[in-house]
């Protein structure tokens, strides 16, 4: 077990996180620079905004979320701007980790049973997982999708003397599905980044993790890392 520096100010391994990734300081490995952090919370708080503004014009079961931001009426007004702000921060995050995000044609299975294995989380016995896993990746892409999706539903239902009946109606369809969808899908987001895999989310907030959490998560970015073989 690596120990945490006491000071969090002066933790070398934070230090280096500020401007750096892929680095091992002590008992750390950098995970996730500042930068990236930022970007991450960016899309989650922009989430977050739209979808509690969003909740009370969807069903008045959720009224009570209006009045954290002031009432109904402001609700109706701030939602699609936090809509749109989700889009940006989203479109920022994709091209930001695009790279890292291609599924390699070793990751192909990824599309099958062993993306259900991952989600119910049972190990995959998977040596050759890189920094992010092939769930991971497909669940970048899915986030992207679903903003996309979001966004130009959400579009017709802001402005909907621009578009037919027909689009409206189906805008209303599709908002909402994708809505619910997103919504799951990033429950089992918190779930894995939290009480599933310990240590992971910390990598979202100091930016580090520690060097047996990367063996055992994703050992071929942690054998990159350290210069580390299997003997």
């Amino acid at each position: 077990m690596s120990a945490v520096h006491p000071n969090p100010v002066l933790d070398p391994a934070i230090i280096r996180a500020r401007r750096e990734e892929d680095v091992v300081v002590g008992g750390q490995i950098v995970r996730h620079r500042m930068a990236s952090r930022v970007i991450h919370w960016s899309v989650a708080l922009s989430f977050a905004v739209a979808i509690l503004t969003g909740l009370p014009i969807w069903t008045p079961i959720f009224g009570w979320t209006a009045a954290l931001f002031g009432g109904l009426y402001v609700c109706r007004w701030l939602h699609p701007w936090a809509g749109v702000l989700f889009f940006g921060t989203s479109t920022v995050m994709f091209f930001h980790w695009l790279k890292e995000m291609i599924l390699q044609p070793s990751e192909r299975d990824w599309l099958g049973p062993k993306l259900f294995t991952y989600m119910r989380h049972e190990t995959t016995d998977d040596e050759d997982i890189g920094k992010y896993n092939g769930g991971q990746k497909l669940f970048f892409f899915a986030v992207s999708l679903g903003a996309l999706g979001l966004l130009l539903s959400g579009l017709m239902l802001w402005q909907p003397t621009l578009f037919p009946q027909i689009l409206r109606e189906a805008a209303i369809l599709i908002h909402e599905i994708t809505f619910i969808l997103f919504t799951v899908a990033i429950v089992f987001h918190i779930y894995l980044g939290t009480g599933a895999e310990p240590g992971t989310f910390r990598s979202m907030t100091r930016g580090t993790v520690p060097r047996a959490w990367a063996r055992l998560h994703h050992p071929r970015w942690y054998r990159d890392v350290t210069g580390d073989r299997p003997r």
